[in-house]
């Protein structure tokens, strides 16, 4: 049974007999004494104190134990190097002759190195790792990063990955070095040595990086022009030529839209989205703003690359101040008008009505898209309806289509549960404006079409605004509220609408409804009415699945 003694090295406790804490202390004593004389005795002396708890740590975690022996600290004394073969070795190497010290390399270890880095020291930590100049390593990040951006990710992901080294003993390990006190000595030598002549020298020290620098990218770029020159002169022109195509292309399909514009009505095109969010007596200024802000790049693109291509043609020098004048007036009534237009959309106001809607006897609802034109009574003056389509229905069913030329005019239904039996309808009507007043009063005159017959509920797919109101950020948001175990029928049209395809569950239906698919409210919420399997047609087919098992066994 031995005593054990706890000890402190650099912050790290130990559990360490007493004979072994006797051969450290005069082991550490030594190291002290020959170190006594150096510029910096206690830094060095540190930095082997915290290789030699690195070394007992290792020697606790490989053996499974926790007290160090006598024959551990032996163990890393040898490793280590005493005090006595260090002072012969450095004898001998300050004898006639012998210039250095001759000690043993060991394995690399890779470390982040902090002593030589542009960015985080990755590149010179692999350069170290694999002994060759770091130049070579930030050469490949450069030339990765030019693959889709590779090589900065790869470059991250090495950074977290990759330890920094810290102490002194990871830059020697980094290095190959033994961590001996040979090892150390040479290490702060060297270390002290550089320090000296930076400070010494600091300016001359500090331009070799900046020329370094300038030789890479003035290499780089030289190199860059030779290959351009040569068969880079080919790639260009035949990229150059791509390029012209698609601007000729562009420019075709520029001049067809604005004719395709005007062709709806000179500039009466105020029902087109985006051009109904400005008062249509603008409308042309905007169409010429956006032709011209569009049309003069591509053509100045255009005669460069002629210029470049054909080497004859020339791009006179008024004629490019002209169309960057332009330019540059038709930017300025775009964005001038832009801005007025979006003034009208800042603050933003919401009204909410509740109709009370006739429960069905059987507590089936038919929800149904209204496929009759809505038509207001000037439209209808105007049309003449009743004297020349008097009897027929006028059907609305350009549905894509209106939404994209009149604004997201689009009505969105939610169906939830209700928590009485009376079903109702809530509408909520948005729309934005110059101020609330005027969002108020665009809310006030959006107009919805909702219709019930019976157990019928008819709704528009879009809702109307009044005439010749501007489009503002009008919306609608139905909510229609059944109560529980209620079944409805939604036609499939409505999918856009309800947020859901109710024609995978028409599929679903057995049999299938022709005029929608069958949904029933639960607690949750709406769920597709899937009807459950017959018990007979359960057993029929584990019949059947135990016959085929049979069969399958006598064939084996």
């Amino acid at each position: 049974m031995n005593k054990t003694i706890i000890i402190n090295i650099n912050g790290i406790v130990f559990h360490i007999e007493e004979d072994a804490y006797d051969v450290l202390k005069l082991y550490m004593t030594d190291v002290k004494r020959h170190f006594s004389t150096s510029a910096d005795s206690l830094e060095i002396t540190t930095d082997i104190e915290n290789r030699i708890a690195e070394m007992f740590n290792e020697i606790l975690a490989s053996q499974s134990k926790q007290v160090i022996v006598e024959q551990d600290v032996k163990l890393v004394i040898e490793q280590m190097g005493s005090v006595e073969d260090f002072e012969s070795a450095e004898s001998d190497a300050k004898a006639p002759g012998n210039n250095s010290y001759a000690y043993n390399t060991e394995r690399r270890r890779l470390f982040r190195d902090p002593d030589d880095h542009l960015v985080s020291g990755v590149a010179a930590g692999i350069a170290n790792y694999f002994d060759i100049p770091a130049v070579w390593i930030r050469l490949a990040f450069v030339i990765f990063l030019c693959v889709a951006g590779s090589g900065f990710f790869l470059y991250v992901i090495l950074w977290m990955v990759i330890p920094k080294a810290v102490s002194r003993a990871d830059r020697m390990a980094m290095k190959g070095e033994k961590q001996d006190l040979k090892g150390f000595k040479k290490s702060f030598e060297e270390e002290l040595s550089s320090v000296k002549e930076n400070l010494h020298n600091f300016q001359h020290e500090a331009r070799p990086f900046v020329y370094k620098t300038r030789d890479f990218i003035g290499d780089f770029f030289d190199h860059l022009g030779v290959f351009l020159r040569g068969a880079g002169g080919l790639l260009g022109k035949i990229i150059a030529g791509g390029i012209l195509l698609g601007c000729f292309g562009l420019a075709i399909a520029l001049i067809v839209v604005v004719i395709m514009f005007l062709a709806f009505g000179k500039t009466d095109i105020y029902h087109i989205f985006p051009f109904n969010i400005v008062n249509h007596n603008t409308n042309l200024v905007f169409i010429a703003g956006g032709f011209l802000l569009l049309a003069i790049p591509l053509t100045a693109i255009i005669l460069l690359i002629i210029g470049f291509l054909f080497r004859n043609a020339s791009f006179n020098r008024s004629v490019g101040t002209t169309l960057l004048c332009v330019w540059l007036a038709a930017l300025g009534a775009v964005v001038y008008y832009g801005v007025r237009a979006s003034v009208d959309f800042r603050e933003g106001a919401r009204l909410n009505t509740t109709i009370n809607l006739k429960a069905p006897a059987n507590n089936t609802y038919y929800l149904q898209l209204n496929d009759a034109k809505y038509l207001s009574n000037e439209d209808s003056t105007r049309l003449r309806i009743k004297e020349r389509f008097n009897g027929m229905v006028i059907l609305d069913d350009d549905f894509n289509g209106n939404d994209e030329m009149d604004g997201p005019n689009r009505v969105s239904i939610d169906i939830e549960k209700s928590d009485v039996q009376q079903p109702v309808l809530v509408e909520s009507f948005t729309a934005r404006g110059r101020d609330y007043e005027d969002a108020l009063t665009n809310t006030k005159n959006i107009t919805y079409r909702f219709i019930q017959k019976d157990s019928v509920l008819k709704f528009d797919r879009h809702l109307e605004r009044t005439a010749g109101t501007l489009w503002r950020g009008q919306n609608l948001h139905l909510t229609l509220k059944v109560p529980l175990n209620s079944k409805l029928i939604i036609d499939t049209r409505l999918d856009v609408n309800i947020g859901f395809n109710p024609y995978d569950c028409q599929q679903s239906n057995k049999p299938a409804n022709p005029l929608g698919a069958k949904f029933i409210m639960k607690e949750n919420g709406i769920e597709c009415d899937i009807p459950p399997v017959p018990q007979a047609t359960i057993d029929s087919l584990r019949r059947q699945e135990v016959a085929d098992s049979l069969k399958n066994a006598n064939q084996q």
